[in-house]
This record gives structure tokens, C-alpha cells and sequence, in this order.
């Protein structure tokens, strides 16, 4: 059996989802389990290079793990010939040009979502890779993750009939940072480096929508800053100058409609952080990160409203929950072993740079939505051609 080691600069893993949920569940626990299994036989092992801007911060990291690749310098580890792919974690706002480094270098590069904070920079990655001839993909976890793929199964069996909506709720309350914590990083609610819950959350619903519903032909969003001054890491007060939540309807191909919150200023009062439920002719269902319920037509009860009587039914034990019937790996090392076969033998892989960019645009269509109070409609990313009117 054939072995092959791949070595991968990782850019931006000091920070809390580089380092949990690509350094240590995925990158890490691929070599713990004897690596990547390749279709031809043999495996892929994972050879980390670590990156970031404080030499001291990625040092301690590496001597935590034992891994004797790192550097605080960038092109130098690009430079390194043992480096196959480049993969970015980094604030959005730096992602660009270190990609465009990495393209430049004739790495494969695999990052995290959002490709970029504009689309103009989204298709120009997107053209970048393809002209170099370069692997490329970004990161979509949340097709990866139990709850959705039992919903992905409900659509490819027919379950709901004609799709007639989606509705998400996905949030919870980030502390400001004064009296307790914060549990996201300050530039998340600064706009100049990056940040607001659009550019954050809208690419995820791009791929969740257009990959188990259909493509997003228009988009109405209104996004708000509801807490406008918090406390960074130091303990320092800063205004909050990029939106903290965002409230979108989407209009699907099919004439689905979904209509999504998503917040960083909301209480949690549902089974899981973030819920959609789909409406179908023949049943619906309610999916979150794990678990997934249905009803079907025949089994739907016929609730009659009556304000003047307390409501007796116990609505949600009527739904049956969907059963696992596999074994669901981590959704981030899922896709990153998906990205390894793709490098080493062309395995397909559809969440390229293009997708990344489709993402990028329906964050910006929204934003565009809630600046000028109107409906925007989205036109196929042609890697170029303006998409937004």
C-alpha cells in the first residue's frame, strides 16, 4: 500500500476555528486516524506548516502539538518544496492577498469562507486559480453536518413533494465583552477588517440553499447593528461598525421561498443553535446541526384555532425523528479529506472558488438590499460579469 505525505501551510490557526476545527479535528485527527484513504488504495498524511502573525503565539501552538513546521513568515513557507497546499483561516480582510500569494506560488489553496468581502475580488481569486491551473475550494461544513445531510436525504427521496418554503433561525447572544466575555473575536463587529454577521452568515445560506433547495435568483435583507459599542479582547470599548444581525428573504429558483434570521443578539430558545424547517405538499421537516424531524401529509394533525382555550395538543411530539442509519464524521474533516482526493487523484470536488464567489455575491446583494431598502435580484456569476442590479 502506498503512502504519500501532503504538506499544508496553515495561515490563521491561532485563531478559535483554525485551530479547533482545522488544525485539531481535522488536519491532526486525519493523521491520528493513519490518514486519507484514496480510491486506488493507499493514504494521504497531512505534514502541517503553521503560520501567523505573531511568531510567539504560533511557536507555543506548535510545541503544544509537536509539530516542528512554523513560521511567522508567509513566503517563506510558501517557498518551502514540501508545501502542496495553502490553506487560510485569517480575518476576511487578509485573505485576499495572501491567497493571491499562495495562487502565485502554485500552491492548491483551500480556505474559509468568505473567499473574499467583495464580490470583485471573489471572481478575481476565482479566474486567478483557474488560470493558474491550481486546485482550489472553500470551506462549506454545514452540508457536512448530520442534521442537513438528513434533510439532503429527504429532498433526494422525494419526501416533501413540491418544496413551498424554508425558514431558518440561527443565533445567540454574543456578550459585549464588559461585564463577561465576548465568545466571538472583536473584528467580527468591526466592517473595516471584515466583519458582520452578513458576510458571515449569507455565504453559508448561498451553498445550504442552492445545494438542497436550488439557486437564489433574488434576495430583500435588512441588516442592523442593534448593539453598537462593545469591548475587545484587551478590555477596550470600540463601536461596533458592522451589522449584528440581518433578517433576509430569499427567492429560489422553483418559486421555493426561504426567509432566514440571523442573529448575534438573540436569546436561544430552540433545540439547536441554528433550525430550518421546510415546508413541502407531502411533508415537512425540521433539521439543525444534529438531529432532524418529520411530518408527513398523512400524519399531520388538523389543529383548529381558538384563542379562548389553552392549547391542549403537544405539537412537537408529532413529528418522528429521522434516524441516523450511518455514522457521521466531523463535518470540517469530512471536507477536508474531499479537498486531499481532489489534489491527489481529481476526486470532484463542486465547492470551488466558484461557489465560494456565489456566496460572496448573495452577501453583498443583501447588503445592498438593506442599504437602498429594496428587493435585489442575483444573475449567474459569470467569473466577471456583474451580477447584482
Amino acid at each position: 500500500m502506498t503512502a504519500r505525505t501532503l504538506g499544508v501551510v496553515m495561515n490563521g490557526v491561532t485563531g478559535r476555528m483554525g485551530y479547533r476545527q482545522h488544525l485539531l479535528r481535522s488536519v491532526l485527527a486525519i493523521n491520528e486516524a493513519g490518514g486519507v484513504p484514496l480510491a486506488g488504495g493507499g493514504r494521504v498524511t497531512l505534514r502541517p506548516i503553521l503560520v501567523g502573525r505573531s511568531a510567539e503565539r504560533v511557536r507555543a501552538l506548535a510545541e503544544r502539538h509537536g509539530i516542528p513546521d512554523w513560521t511567522a513568515d508567509l513566503d517563506a513557507a510558501l517557498a518551502d518544496p514540501g508545501a502542496d497546499i495553502y490553506f487560510d483561516a485569517q480575518v476576511t480582510s487578509a485573505r485576499v492577498g495572501a491567497v493571491t500569494r499562495a495562487i502565485d506560488a502554485g500552491k492548491h489553496v483551500y480556505v474559509e469562507k468568505p473567499t473574499a468581502d467583495s464580490l470583485e475580488d471573489a471572481v478575481t481569486l476565482a479566474k486567478k486559480a483557474r488560470a493558474a491551473g491550481v486546485k482550489n475550494g472553500v470551506v462549506q461544513d454545514k452540508l457536512f453536518l448530520p442534521g442537513l445531510r438528513k434533510l439532503k436525504r429527504l429532498v433526494d427521496g422525494g419526501f416533501f413533494g413540491r418544496v413551498l418554503s424554508v425558514r431558518g433561525e440561527f443565533g445567540y447572544w454574543v456578550f459585549e465583552g464588559d461585564w463577561q466575555a465576548a465568545q466571538r473575536p472583536s473584528w467580527n463587529y468591526r466592517a473595516e477588517d471584515g466583519g458582520g454577521i452578513v458576510l458571515d452568515m449569507f455565504p453559508h445560506w448561498h451553498y445550504v440553499l442552492e445545494n438542497l433547495f436550488g439557486r437564489v435568483q433574488a434576495v430583500t435583507a435588512r441588516a442592523v447593528t442593534h448593539v453598537p459599542r462593545r469591548w475587545d479582547e484587551n478590555g477596550s470599548p470600540y463601536d461596533a461598525t458592522a451589522d449584528d444581525a440581518a433578517y433576509g428573504i430569499f427567492e429560489l429558483e422553483g418559486g421555493v421561498i426561504a426567509q432566514i434570521n440571523s442573529s448575534w443578539t438573540t436569546r436561544v430558545f430552540r433545540d439547536e443553535l441554528v433550525e430550518f424547517q421546510v415546508d413541502g405538499t407531502e411533508g415537512s421537516a425540521v433539521a439543525g446541526l444534529r438531529r432532524c424531524r418529520v411530518q408527513h401529509r398523512a400524519m399531520t394533525p388538523k389543529p383548529v384555532w381558538n384563542p379562548d382555550l389553552p392549547a391542549t395538543e403537544k405539537f412537537r411530539e408529532q413529528w418522528q425523528e429521522v434516524p441516523d442509519n450511518e455514522d457521521f464524521d466531523n463535518g470540517f474533516k469530512v471536507q477536508w479529506e474531499m479537498f486531499v482526493r481532489h489534489v491527489v487523484e481529481d476526486a470532484p470536488f463542486p465547492h470551488d472558488f466558484a461557489s465560494g464567489a456565489r456566496g460572496v455575491q448573495l452577501a453583498e446583494a443583501g447588503l445592498l438590499s438593506s442599504a437602498e431598502g429594496r428587493r435585489v435580484e442575483l444573475t449567474p456569476v459569470d467569473l466577471g460579469e456583474e451580477s447584482a442590479r
